[in-house]
This record gives C-alpha cells, structure tokens and sequence, in this order.
C-alpha cells in the first residue's frame, strides 16, 4: 500500500443530502479515512466545482444540463463543500474536476505522479457516476484499482449492488471498509 491513496469523492453536503440512506455510510466513510491517515496512505478529495455561470457546460450534455437544472456544484456554494463528518484535515489534497470522472478537468493525474501513487481506492457518491468513471479513466492510466463497496453509496441500491458484486470485480479489487483496514493495519 506504500504507493496508493485514498480517493474520497464528491462526498459534498448537497450530493449526501440527496443520496445518504441512513445505513451508516458517513461513519464507515470516516473509518476508511481514519485507517487510511493511520497506514501513512494519502487521503485525497475530489469534489465537483462548476464555474459561476457555467461556461464549461455544453446544452449538448444531458447529464451536465441535469446538474444545472438541480442547482448542483457551482464553486462558492455552501452545498459543493466537503461534508463535515469526513472534512479534510491539514494535508490531505483537495481536487476540482468540471466532469464525473475525478481525472476529467482536475490535475489529478499530476498529484498522483508527483507522489509516485500508482495504485487508487475509491469511495465516493455515487457508484453509477463518479466512482464508475473514474474506475474507467484510471484502468486506462493503468493505476491498480481498490474498491471500497460499503463506502460507495448510490441513490438506486440495485445499481450500486450490480456494480460492486458484478461489474467492479473485473478490474478492481472489492471489498468492504473493514476487510481493507485489517489488510492496511500497521503490525
């Protein structure tokens, strides 16, 4: 695990007041991040940012459009910030992308090479979104690929189950928030 972080994203207040379901996942969530500060593994955020005025979304963008219909993610507001169960503390990165994949207009690839990170762990809001695109963007950068399945969530549980149990296990190694933090525990 010397060379991997941590990846918690689009954990912001507006996302888990639309997505949390009461099992508990901001506590798993911040257990994660905890194990991960513990076992020396950078904790990097990703959040959501769009521009005051959204130039850089295109009407052509059914998703991007639906996000601006919603009111979500624009820069400044109090609703694109890190939850406060799982805020970020004194040296853990913060990464804006303009798109659901975490690598898509953000400097994330170039935060992971600076540190020689060649192996990622995702969590985050939602599965079908940023998790599922940014697993994608980092099979094709070649980057070792953990995911934590408990601290994922998503706002259709059968979607999230068929990600996590189905699809994720082709590329990604699965599993659960207390399996990683015994399998990272300093001994």
């Amino acid at each position: 695990m010397a060379n991997s972080a941590l990846l918690v994203m689009d954990v912001q207040r507006d996302v888990v007041a639309i997505a949390d379901d009461g099992s508990g996942y901001l506590p798993r969530l911040r257990g994660a991040i905890d194990g991960a500060r513990a076992a020396g593994i950078p904790v990097i955020y990703v959040v959501m940012g769009l521009r005051p005025g959204d130039p850089q979304v295109s009407p052509r963008n059914k998703v991007m459009a639906n996000v601006l219909r919603a009111g979500l993610f624009t820069e400044g507001a109090p609703g694109t910030e890190i939850h406060d169960d799982v805020a970020p503390q004194q040296g853990d990165v913060m990464v804006t992308k303009r798109r659901g994949s975490a690598f898509s207009g953000s400097d994330l690839d170039l935060v992971l090479r600076a540190r020689d990170i060649d192996s990622l762990v995702l969590t985050g809001i939602a599965t079908s979104a940023v998790v599922l695109s940014t697993l994608w963007h980092a099979i094709d950068l070649d980057f070792g690929l953990t995911v934590l399945a408990d601290a994922c969530l998503d706002t259709d549980p059968e979607v999230h189950a068929m990600l996590t149990e189905r699809l994720f296990p082709q590329w990604a190694d699965v599993v659960t928030v207390e399996d990683w933090l015994k399998a990272i525990a300093p001994r």
